[in-house]
């Protein structure tokens, strides 16, 4: 199959660094002096790297490549396909286990721990009450598939926006600068998920958490595809 693939021209590239850090899959980094495209496979064709080069030494290309297989570390070995070789799109079948027996006693129904409305990110207003000395959860919106306690163990007593910063369009760190500097934010965790796409929610984080002004302690809690906890 083909698809778009950035290209670097070394001759132009002047080593500043900005297309690295607006590259929110992990796809360049700095070798020598010089941007390089470290993983061809991270590279998810979307450009956000383009503009903010000063000697407009990246374009696009249409490569042919191929198909990733990749083998699951499940029990079954079942394959995983990449098909556009983006990571943040690796599928990948959950295998779970659940007993067949009937409980004698009614299972209770979780309760949610959602405390207001719109939780999208780009929909709530920063100066909603709501936001007044809360501890904000800035979550992607995939982490309460993949975990399931994310409800309780997450979402408990914090006001909660999210969002995919792979599928949204802009960068959230406008929207989170106006939250923090609007109002009295005592706590932020991040929860994301494994794949290099979602590093852009805490990216955005970190810059909000820079240019808002004020000292909020703040942590990130990673958590892989399988629902397992990775990093906290």
């Amino acid at each position: 199959m083909k698809r778009n693939i950035i290209t670097i021209d070394e001759n132009k590239c002047i080593g500043c660094g900005l297309c690295a850090s607006a590259c929110h899959q992990g796809a360049i980094g700095l070798v020598d002096g010089k941007a390089k495209l470290l993983r061809e496979d991270y590279c998810d064709g979307l450009g956000r790297c383009l503009p903010v080069c000063p000697t407009q030494a990246i374009s696009f290309e249409e490569r042919e490549v191929e198909t990733v297989v990749i083998k699951s570390d499940m029990e079954n070995k079942q394959p995983d396909t990449l098909a556009c070789g983006c990571p943040g799109t690796h599928s990948k079948t959950l295998e779970r286990e659940y007993t067949s027996e009937k409980s004698q006693t009614k299972t209770p129904i979780a309760q949610t721990r959602l405390n207001q409305w719109p939780v999208q990110i780009k929909l709530v207003p920063p100066n909603a009450p709501y936001f007044n000395s809360a501890s904000l959860l800035i979550a992607a919106d995939c982490a309460a598939y993949a975990y399931g306690d994310f409800h309780e163990d997450y979402m408990k007593n914090r006001i909660t926006i999210i969002g995919c910063p792979k599928l949204d369009d802009g960068d959230y760190a406008e929207k989170l600068t106006a939250i923090l500097q609007q109002n009295d934010i005592k706590s932020v965790t991040v929860a994301r998920m494994e794949v290099p796409c979602c590093s852009g929610i805490e990216h955005a984080t970190k810059t909000a958490l820079q240019n808002c002004g004020k000292m909020i302690p703040w942590q990130v809690a990673t958590i892989s595809t399988d629902g397992k906890i990775i990093g906290n």
